[in-house]
């Protein structure tokens, strides 16, 4: 295997880290608690969770707050993004520098939940979480509004076609453990329990100015690394959508955005090899 690394373009779209914190959003209480009833450490005291990809410590903050005082591992690569987890000295909270292609550091079996390929111990639960603006969605996906769809042309129009949620990948990754040939029959046990739990949570923030959302729009990495005439150009189209005549406002004239959030979660099979292949 390759040896892992943060592509160039993630690398630059989130080099200014302290604004994807500032800007991004957190999650809902109501999707966190479901998510760790799937994962199965609520109430379990001292459980050890592995967070892959934590970013600034947006999910990781909620789940030190927690009255279960987990023990969490959480792995960041970009080092930007883990400096200023690393500020934030979360309690029970140590963050490595990790990727997901290589969790050599940590010693297998060794979480709980929340969790990859050999790391998760038999029948331990692997699951996931999105925050996914209906502007940065899907092409499948129907916006509330037609500003927002504006907003998801303009995104998919300067697709860098690094993958995304957006892209719909995601779940093949599970699809194609079931796939074999007389090439793969080794490796052909599924490790993962299907069909994949899934549950979606709506939600609408307000945000107080048509340059707030740019500002969260911004902090797209995509959208970040384009060059200043064309990012220039594209704020522009962002605010005249904002002009537009289904744009919600509320009596302090706060901008209404919407979006939702998309867990998923499965379970290890118990018996099979997870470090098969490697």
């Amino acid at each position: 295997m390759e040896s892992a690394q943060v592509k160039p373009n993630a690398l630059a779209g989130f080099a200014d880290a302290s604004a994807y914190d500032k800007h991004r959003p957190s999650y809902p209480a109501s999707a966190v608690d479901y998510l760790l009833k799937a994962a199965k450490v609520t109430g379990e005291s001292g459980a050890r969770i592995l967070e892959i990809a934590a970013g600034t410590g947006k999910f990781t903050t909620l789940l030190a707050a927690r009255e279960e005082k987990f023990e969490i591992l959480a792995t960041e690569p970009h080092d930007e993004m883990r400096k200023i987890l690393m500020e934030k000295q979360l309690e029970g909270v140590r963050a490595i520098k990790g990727y997901a292609e290589d969790l050599s550091s940590v010693a297998d079996e060794w979480a709980d939940a929340v969790i990859i390929a050999q790391k998760i111990a038999p029948g331990g639960v692997l699951a996931l979480i999105w925050n996914v603006e209906d502007y940065n969605s899907e092409k499948s996906w129907e916006t509330a509004t037609k500003w927002e769809q504006t907003l998801n042309d303009i995104i998919w129009s300067s697709d860098d076609e690094d993958p995304r949620f957006r892209h719909e990948k995601w779940e093949e990754l599970f699809d194609d453990q079931l796939k074999s040939s007389p090439l793969t029959i080794q490796s052909a046990d599924p490790l993962f329990s299907l069909p994949i739990g899934k549950h979606t949570e709506q939600w609408t923030v307000w945000l107080p100015s048509k340059e707030a959302v740019w500002e969260r729009f911004h902090t797209i990495s995509h959208i970040a690394n384009l060059e200043n005439d064309r990012l220039q150009k594209i704020k522009q189209q962002v605010f005249d959508a904002l002009d537009g005549p289904d744009v919600e406002k509320n009596e302090e004239g706060n901008i209404a955005l919407h979006g939702r959030t998309v867990i998923a979660y499965t379970s290890a099979i118990p018996g099979n090899s997870l470090r098969q292949g490697g």
